[in-house]
């Protein structure tokens, strides 16, 4: 298990500026934060709770093998970008569907936390889809989004999610990832738009789907006869 963790480790710095009271300048601290997840790697497997149905559930990553799988992490339950996107996301849910995907929503709040919200708000009301609990933040960690904080210090959103969204392919094999800053909400339409460029260039290789690209459109088959041209 060590030895897969350090293969799988890989290391983002955040710099933050500190001024030195003893020689009046300011020094630069490094934070590392680490992170299991890389595309075109294979994602690590977690077991979790989820919210679904009306019941608690154990779900796993390894679990959605053989569909196409979207993780959506937000901040928390009971916010404000958050329901939005979330609502956005359960409209499209019956085309995600039909294209052999799985969307799975997840934030460190607990599955009975997932209930009251679902219980209370119209918009989640009407989520269809797993809403994943986790409360420990090991998830979150491992995919590189959870805000971490400092020993003394209060970090803002400290313990919550960043807002990321995760493309896994059928193998197990992450294809596309966006992390946004808490105060930028997402699109669903696009990431049902980054699923149908996955599945179309994995069923037409040698192909690749430029700008904007919507099914149905142009792609480009990249060659040397085609360097200089676009």
């Amino acid at each position: 298990m060590v030895s897969w963790y350090r293969r799988n480790l890989y290391i983002m710095k955040d710099t933050k500026s500190n001024y030195c009271e003893n020689c009046g300048e300011f020094h630069d601290v490094v934070r590392d934060y680490a992170s299991q997840v890389k595309v075109g790697a294979t994602v690590p497997d977690f077991e979790f709770e989820v919210y679904h149905k009306d019941a608690v559930k154990t779900m796993s990553l390894s679990q959605l093998r053989g569909k196409w799988a979207i993780l959506v992490f937000y901040p928390a339950d009971f916010t404000f970008i958050c329901p939005t996107e979330l609502e956005e996301l359960a409209k499209l849910y019956p085309k995600f569907q039909e294209l052999n995907a799985e969307i799975i929503s997840v934030s460190t709040d607990t599955v009975f936390t997932h209930k009251a919200w679902h219980d209370t708000s119209a918009g989640i009301k009407e989520i269809a889809y797993p809403m994943a609990a986790d409360p420990s933040g090991k998830i979150t960690s491992a995919f590189g989004v959870l805000i971490e904080g400092g020993e003394v210090v209060l970090t803002p959103d400290e313990g919550l999610a960043l807002r990321g969204t995760f493309i896994i392919d059928p193998a197990g094999i992450l294809r596309s990832m966006e992390v946004n800053d808490n105060s930028i909400g997402r699109r669903g339409s696009e990431t049902l738009r980054k699923l149908q460029a996955a599945q179309y260039v994995e069923t037409h290789k040698g192909q690749v789907c430029p700008a904007s690209w919507e099914p149905g459109g142009d792609t480009l088959e990249p060659g040397l006869d085609l360097v200089g041209k676009l």
